[in-house]
C-alpha cells in the first residue's frame, strides 16, 4: 500500500481551493455579463443605472481580483500570476536562425 506524504495532501487541498475560487470568479463574471445584457434590453425606471453598474463591475471585478492576488503574493512573499515578469524572461532567442541573419543585412 502506497502512502502519500502529508505535504502532497496539503498541495491537493490548496489546489482544490484555488480551483473552486477560480470557478466562483468565472460564474460571477458570467452572471455580470447576463445581467448587463438583460438591463440593456429591458426598459424600466433605473435600468440605465443598473446597466452602468454592471459595466463598471465587469471591468472592476477582474482588476480588484488581480490587485488582491498581487497583494497576497507580496504579503506572503510568494510568486503569483499578478507579479511582473522577470527581465530575463522576455529576452528569448529566435527559433529561426534565418530571422536573425535577415536583420543583420
Amino acid at each position: 500500500m502506497k502512502q502519500t506524504p502529508e505535504n502532497e495532501t496539503v498541495n491537493t487541498k490548496t489546489r482544490r481551493a484555488r480551483q473552486i475560487g477560480a470557478l466562483v470568479c468565472v460564474v460571477l463574471l458570467v452572471l455580470l455579463y447576463v445581467a448587463t445584457l438583460v438591463f440593456a434590453i429591458l426598459d424600466f425606471e433605473g435600468s440605465d443605472r443598473l446597466f452602468a453598474a454592471c459595466l463598471m463591475a465587469t471591468v472592476g471585478l477582474p482588476i480588484l481580483l488581480w490587485i488582491y492576488i498581487w497583494v497576497y503574493g507580496k504579503y506572503t512573499g510568494r510568486h503569483t500570476l499578478a507579479d511582473a515578469p522577470e527581465s530575463g524572461a522576455s529576452e528569448t532567442k529566435s527559433e529561426n536562425p534565418a530571422a536573425g541573419s535577415a536583420l543583420k543585412k
